[in-house]
């Protein structure tokens, strides 16, 4: 089975201060299902981080990254099955969520939340990754 990768990028250019170098994509259909690369709050043309520091801010980025690249792959929020949401403080877990549920109502995806020291960028305050399966 060939799989197919949705918007490939090499990180030497999406973190030019890190010394790095690793071919990925921000998604990979693979048969029916779609895995999701963890989505920031960046723009996913520019890679350009969005300027606020507010977690609803981030989170509404970062679900709209979601949308769009379902939407590249031929799917919609409807077909998530999973979601995995990564926070920097959990003082921003209910408004992570509250704003992560305006995008999946009705969905009703399992999801595992983490609390971790850091991510990628020092200004990131969440990231979520997802895994969607389309209809056979």
């Amino acid at each position: 089975m060939i799989h197919k990768r949705i918007r490939p990028f090499n990180t030497k250019e999406t973190y030019p201060e890190q010394n790095l170098d690793n071919d990925l994509a921000h998604a990979v259909v693979a048969g029916n299902t779609i895995y999701l690369r963890g989505q920031c709050p960046q723009d996913l043309d520019t890679g350009v981080n969005i300027e606020s520091m507010d977690p609803v801010d981030q989170t509404h980025k970062v679900m709209q990254n979601i949308q769009q690249l379902l939407e590249e792959c031929g799917a919609t929020m409807e077909h998530l099955v999973k979601v995995v949401v990564y926070v920097t403080d959990v003082r921003h877990r209910e408004a992570v969520y509250r704003t992560m549920g305006q995008y999946i109502k009705g969905v009703h995806p399992v999801s595992t939340g983490i609390v971790v020291q850091a991510l990628a960028r020092p200004e990131w305050l969440v990231e979520i990754d997802g895994t969607a399966v389309l209809e056979d």
